[in-house]
């Protein structure tokens, strides 16, 4: 397998804990793209469109600036990058990250966290910020997704 990161955003806990699942079955290190200015609830309100990820999510230039930086990139083959579904894309943060990077060469596979909402145009977005990478369709998992379907999920993947 190739040597893997798991790069991922979580505003509210549950993508963290998919992409601890994640990481386990790739063998891969894990790195969380945490904001500069942690998000409250009020923050994350989509019903206020006044609230900080409504006004992120309606600019299409925003970026969010991050915290820290994955020291290395450059020996990574594969990029699993993990975030919750807002207004059917990825958040403008997992933008900022894309962003940070030369990800020439590489693979990203975008996994996703939401209710019911699938990825929409967040793997096609992704190709397009993250010049000459291979942008795979990614996945959606719940919550409660299985290490066991996680594990058949990237086993699947053959990287």
């Amino acid at each position: 397998m190739a040597k893997a990161l798991v790069a991922y955003f979580s505003a509210t806990g549950t993508t963290e804990r998919v992409a601890k699942k994640v990481a386990e079955a790739a063998g891969a290190d894990l790195f969380e793209i945490k904001p500069e200015q942690a998000y409250t609830s009020a923050d994350l309100n989509w019903n206020n469109k006044s609230s900080r990820s409504s006004v992120e999510m309606g600019d299409e230039s925003a970026r969010p600036a991050i915290a820290s930086h994955v020291d290395g990139m450059v020996a990574y083959d594969a990029v699993f990058v993990g975030f919750p579904v807002w207004w059917y894309v990825e958040p403008r943060i997992i933008d900022t990250f894309l962003e940070g990077y030369d990800f020439a060469g590489k693979t990203i596979i975008p996994f996703a966290t939401s209710g019911g909402s699938g990825l929409g145009k967040a793997p096609q977005r992704m190709q397009q910020l993250a010049s000459g990478a291979h942008v795979l369709g990614g996945r959606r998992l719940s919550a409660g997704a299985s290490a066991s379907e996680i594990v058949g999920w990237v086993s699947g993947l053959s990287l």
